[in-house]
């Protein structure tokens, strides 16, 4: 029975269904159509070996996916718990560390909050900027190349015209970045030696944050924890597609530590996380293409 089942999820139950079904949108098939449908099927003993094997690959990658679940649960604890809310204190906090954190608006902190379209007006960023889908100069990066972690979505490249034109927006430097029109309250940490192309500008629909005094990991831990979250709620339009601007972005006031050694060793300890969860995420992904891959070549 085992077998049967792991069967079942094999692709040939997917192409029989497609063949036989009834033609709608969704793929269906009845029980007359599978009391037809012809199947190749190993002795006993076969059936058992093959069936404790992915039933173990099964259990493994339920193990991944809940160790992640755990790290997040943990991750978001620790952001209520390591950030200062109006009082000025964390209420968890590293040794060595006393002094009040301070409460400045955004605006007065960062030197540089942008967007795709400081470049120029939209008349000017239709004539310089053409988006290309084979390699050119630079590549534009969206907040969904980002949170695909540039995987399953075609990339998008730009000229030397459009990258020269598109300055502002460079991401040759440590950002952060919240995309400002639909999935408001996302985060991204841009590196640049870790992006996978030379040169890269930032796309519409999101905003470009960096600090030369502050560490801008830390920054983008901060812009995680609640309490920023829940200032940033407020800003956000509630009619139609959710958005804010840069303006609105600069009014937020957030508490954090003025101690760069803080911030460096909260960057570190939520650096450590992430990790943890990459890792527990990237496990369960092998494990799962490990197991399509069985399915498709251990069944006739």
């Amino acid at each position: 029975r085992l077998v049967c089942f792991i069967y079942s999820e094999s692709a040939k139950l997917k192409r029989y269904g497609e063949t036989m079904g009834s033609g709608s949108t969704f793929t269906e098939v009845s029980g007359k159509q599978m009391k037809k449908m012809s199947l190749h099927i190993p002795n006993i003993n076969e059936q058992a070996k093959i069936g404790n094997m992915l039933k173990i690959l099964d259990q493994t990658i339920t193990l991944h996916e809940e160790k992640k679940r755990q790290l997040e649960r943990l991750k978001s604890a620790l952001l209520k718990k390591m950030f200062a809310d109006k009082s000025g204190y964390p209420a968890v906090r590293f040794n060595g560390f006393c002094d009040e954190w301070k409460k400045q608006k955004l605006g007065d902190i960062v030197e540089t909050i942008t967007d795709y379209v400081a470049a120029g007006s939209f008349a000017s960023l239709r004539e310089n900027v053409i988006y290309r889908s084979e390699p050119c100069y630079a590549q534009l990066i969206r907040t969904a190349d980002l949170k695909s972690n540039f995987s399953k979505i075609a990339p998008v490249y730009v000229d030397k015209q459009a990258f020269d034109f598109l300055y502002r927006v460079s991401l040759d430097k440590e950002s952060v970045i919240l995309p400002n029109i639909g999935n408001c309250g996302e985060v991204y940490y841009v590196d640049p030696h870790e992006l996978p192309y030379m040169r890269n500008v930032l796309g519409p629909n999101a905003i470009l944050i960096r600090s030369s005094s502050l560490n801008n990991h830390f920054l983008s831990i901060l812009f995680q924890s609640h309490n920023f979250q829940k200032s940033l709620k407020l800003v956000i339009s509630p009619n139609g597609q959710t958005k804010f601007n840069k303006t609105e972005l600069k009014r937020i006031k957030m508490v954090l530590p003025m101690d760069v050694n803080e911030q460096n060793s909260l960057s570190a300890f939520f650096k450590m996380i992430n990790t943890a969860i990459s890792l527990q995420e990237h496990k369960s992904n092998i494990l799962k293409e490990l197991k399509s891959s069985l399915l498709q070549n251990m069944f006739i």
